[in-house]
């Protein structure tokens, strides 16, 4: 399995390890709830140098980029990040990304760990004008600040500026502890929060100053375990869980990601075909009624018949309850609508919940 720079600071750290994507990654360090909590409340700090990032730059750069990308990259100007969507020709998921646009002709996409190959291998193809692409997933390391506190926490290490002023979907570079550092503010935990790309080889430097600070700040180091159940509270879908090559957006509740006026991309003619034509499948979030936590690949059912099953669930710490998301084959939907999940050859009761199942605070 593949290791991030940080893999040694994870040990010394007594992170217990766990299998995503090919990588060995931490999947905690004291508890999932701690550190989830740890997030929602103050603070955590997270390796993220596993994801993959491609440089995109040069001659048809912008054209490369429209043409591959669900979401209208053509909107985006410097210093701004796009969430969008490769899809296939069959308008099937490829992958879901950020697009951040340096430049004219100057991107840089992060894609899924366990995308990477495919995801250059797709982008290669479909570079018909010679643009640069160059993988720099390897020379790139990822370090994220999430929670209420991450403003204060990172502020003390940019001199220069006043991380609060970079918005929501916005990236800076500037300087972190003197390092070189693109700064930005996606919050993939429904909180605010920052994603630090740094030179591989600075990864541990940055690190080691920033972990006594989200310490003395009442925070947590987080694994993957709590990264799942922060998503999953935020209402963010999962690749290779929630969505694939064989869904669509729309059937993933993703449809909002598809701009299709006046600009083509690949996948473009199956997907106005498919929302001309209606879905027969769509995703629900759900919360369970009883204590059972209902897994990815659980049956769902309504009214005595299986209609569809689970694709991502977890105990929520914030709610105290256990959430997930399922695909459904019933066309309509309305809170507190009654399920049934099949967990461990038992029938639980579930109801129908509104997405996400927190309010973020970005």
């Amino acid at each position: 399995m593949k290791r991030t720079p940080l893999y040694q600071v994870h040990e010394s750290l007594n992170a217990k390890f766990t299998e995503f994507g090919g990588w060995e990654m931490p999947l905690q360090y004291s508890s999932i709830v701690k550190e989830h909590l740890a997030v929602r409340t103050t603070v955590g700090l997270f390796d993220l140098s596993h994801m993959g990032e491609f440089e995109v730059c040069g001659l048809g750069a912008n054209e490369l980029v429209q043409k591959l990308s669900t979401n209208d990259a053509g909107r985006l100007t410097d210093g701004r990040v796009l969430y969008t969507l490769f899809c296939n020709e069959t308008g099937g998921i490829v992958d879901d990304l950020l697009i951040y646009r340096h430049a004219d002709n100057h991107y840089m996409l992060v894609v899924n760990a366990a995308n990477i190959d495919k995801d250059l291998t797709w982008v290669e193809t479909h570079n018909n004008a010679g643009t640069k692409i160059k993988n720099v997933s390897e020379n790139t390391a990822l370090i994220a600040l999430q929670g209420p506190k991450s403003i204060d926490v990172l502020n003390s290490f940019v001199p220069e500026r006043d991380v609060s002023g970079i918005s929501f979907f916005r990236f800076a570079v500037d300087e972190v502890a003197g390092i070189r550092t693109v700064i930005s503010r996606t919050g993939y935990t429904g909180e605010i929060g920052f994603e630090l790309y740094v030179p591989a080889e600075n990864a541990e430097r940055l690190w080691n100053v920033l972990y006594p600070a989200v310490m003395e700040a009442d925070g947590q180091p987080v694994g993957l375990g709590a990264r799942d159940t922060l998503r999953l509270e935020a209402g963010l879908r999962l690749y290779g869980m929630d969505m694939n090559d064989d869904t669509n957006p729309f059937e993933v509740g993703l449809g909002k990601f598809v701009k299709s006026k006046n600009r083509q991309f690949i996948g473009k003619r199956a997907l106005l075909a498919q929302k001309k034509k209606g879905i027969t499948k769509q995703m629900i979030g759900f919360q369970m009624l009883d204590r059972a936590v209902a897994r990815a690949g659980y049956a769902v059912y309504q009214d005595g018949e299986q209609v569809g099953e689970v694709t991502s669930g977890a105990p929520s710490p914030s709610l105290k309850c256990n959430i997930g998301f399922a695909s459904v084959t019933f066309q309509t939907a309305s809170d507190d609508q009654k399920i049934d999940i099949e967990v461990r050859g038992k029938m639980h009761a579930a109801k129908i919940v509104t997405v996400p199942f927190i309010s973020p605070g970005t």
